[in-house]
């Protein structure tokens, strides 16, 4: 396998952003992103992922432009290639405690602190994570942009999705195993009828529970 291969088709992925730091020394490049923070329910969750020098994985670009089937596919695979794939979350009433951009910030450090090793780099999607208590740089558009990033990006998603059909066993109504937790007319349609679970975020997208519960 030759750098900027993928491992399984020989395709070449864009790792250019990885490789400036490879070609110093720096191969502890860790990606983060996370998911979940829109929706009404559910925890938000983040994923760390540090790929080997000059591995890229097939597929692998910002979760919302593939498919489901392809987002767990290719979650697989950054698994199995790269060194190191950690997730953490925060929980729907961490979110209500400390609102959700400070709970994203605690949900991508606990990722980060659970990789093996420290990392060399962090770099997130999006802008400076100001409650992240980790030096780091962030990228707009790095989900397609870095791929560290984007792998990170599906990690996240299908660790979540995951987390919400099991949910949705212990209460179908909501239909979380289909919206994820979004606010979808037939989630707030449950949400009238049935009212807020443990899992509804009391404050965060407030006026939209309101609304859903007033009908």
């Amino acid at each position: 396998m030759t750098p900027e291969q993928n491992v399984h088709s020989g395709l070449r992925i864009p790792l250019d952003y990885e490789r400036g730091f490879w070609s110093r020394g720096l191969f502890g490049v860790a990606g983060v992103d996370e998911a979940g923070r829109g929706p009404l329910a559910g925890p938000v969750m983040a994923a760390a992922v540090v790929l080997p020098r000059g591995v890229g994985v097939e597929g692998a670009d910002d979760s919302k432009r593939i498919s489901r089937a392809e987002r767990e596919e290719v979650a697989r695979c950054v698994r199995e290639q790269a060194v190191a794939v950690t997730v953490g979350a925060a929980s729907a009433r961490e979110i209500d405690g400390i609102n959700i951009l400070r709970a994203t910030a605690r949900a991508m450090e606990r990722a980060i602190r659970r990789l093996p090793r420290r990392p060399d780099h962090v770099v997130v999607d999006g802008l400076p994570v100001r409650d992240l208590p980790w030096e780091h740089e962030a990228v707009v558009g790095g989900d397609s942009l870095v791929h560290s990033i984007a792998c990170a990006s599906i990690v996240a998603k299908v660790c979540r999705d995951g987390l919400m059909v099991r949910l949705a066993r212990r209460y179908p109504e909501y239909g979380w195993d289909r919206n994820m937790g979004y606010g979808t007319e037939e989630h707030r349609a449950a949400i009238r009828r049935f009212g807020p679970t443990p899992h509804h975020r009391m404050t965060f997208g407030l006026e939209q529970l309101e609304l859903a519960v007033a009908g």
